[in-house]
């Protein structure tokens, strides 16, 4: 690992050190090129970006990587290379992570063999453990305490599982559990023909809920949900209802980033989602084209995880485990 200079090597700047990180998920797959600046401990970002590749497909149902997602996302890497190679980011500078689906399918060596063949590395599929800790380290890493008071209770609500980690510098406690929004969706939402419903039902609701209250006794007998100052939130679902709440035109993660979202606003915002149609939810501004499906049941992880905990509001953060996979080659 080499260090070069802000200004990409010509000198001018502090010194800093560009890696890159890809975190590959049940729905999407993330890149980002930072260059870290030891002096100052920050991570200053160069290209930040994300592809819905829907990699964790059918994975709850069958138990493998569908042969179209494989794809959708080996194109996505190939995309990913060529960022990687217009930065100078090397494969001995790059650390790229799969989580969920590929934790699940029996045939993730095929993934793997894929991702090594188009990037250079081989892809971690890392525990649930470890993607917690990446996770919490990028959402808390710069948090002002002052603010936001330790100790932290991180929930990252992914495609097909949610962690839960809390922490005050270092995890303390912290468990994946699998109520991601794809994995509720496909389960409870999919019909056998693969049609989604646009508009659930209280008895689909109440089964989505009653999957992520049963998770949620699971997580409270090793990580003390209550025991928390500060709620952080990470990922699509939450960043996607933060942006709903401050009624953005567009999406803008500069605004959206330690934005305060409340319980009531979170409530507010998955009863509109829950009683939209498929066109309507696409129509909002914020949306991006791959949570339409997906964002009604992730908002109901949200919100029955507001209302254990007892949280009145929690911090929005687009930071998360990318950028703890990026930390993690400091």
């Amino acid at each position: 690992m080499r260090d070069v200079g802000r200004d990409g090597g010509r000198g001018g700047g502090p010194v800093t050190t560009r890696v890159a990180a890809i975190d590959c998920g049940t729905n999407s797959i993330r890149l980002l090129v930072a260059d870290l600046d030891p002096s100052t401990g920050e991570l200053h970002d160069l290209d930040r970006r994300m592809e819905i590749v829907r990699l964790g497909q059918g994975v709850d149902r069958t138990g493998r990587l569908a042969p179209e997602a494989l794809e959708r996302t080996f194109a996505a890497c190939r995309t990913y290379a060529s960022a990687l190679e217009e930065f100078g980011v090397g494969p001995d500078r790059l650390r790229f992570v799969a989580t969920s689906a590929s934790r699940d399918a029996e045939n993730r060596e095929e993934f793997v063999r894929g991702v090594k063949d188009i990037l250079g590395v081989e892809p971690e599929v890392i525990t649930g453990d470890q993607e917690a800790e990446f996770s919490y380290t990028g959402a808390t890493r710069e948090l002002d305490r002052a603010a936001h008071p330790a100790p932290y209770l991180v929930v990252d609500i992914g495609g097909g599982s949610t962690e839960f980690v809390v922490g005050d510098g270092e995890v303390e406690a912290a468990l994946s559990v699998d109520v991601g929004c794809v994995r509720l969706t496909e389960r409870h939402l999919t019909s056998a023909d693969g049609t989604i419903t646009e508009t659930p039902s209280r008895e689909q609701t109440a089964a989505i809920r009653a999957d992520v209250e049963s998770a949620l006794d699971e997580v409270e007998k090793t990580v003390p949900l209550r025991s928390a100052h500060t709620l952080v939130g990470l990922a699509g679902t939450v960043t996607t209802l933060g942006a709903l709440a401050l009624d953005l035109d567009t999406y803008d993660p500069g605004r959206i980033h330690h934005a305060r979202l409340t319980y009531e606003e979170a409530r507010a915002q998955t009863t509109r989602l829950l009683a939209a149609t498929h066109d309507e939810r696409a129509a909002l501004p914020v949306m991006h084209p791959g949570r339409v499906d997906v964002i009604n049941a992730g908002a109901l992880v949200l919100l029955t995880v507001m209302e254990r905990t007892g949280t009145e509001e929690l911090v929005v953060s687009e930071h998360d485990i990318l950028d703890g996979i990026a930390w993690s080659l400091a």
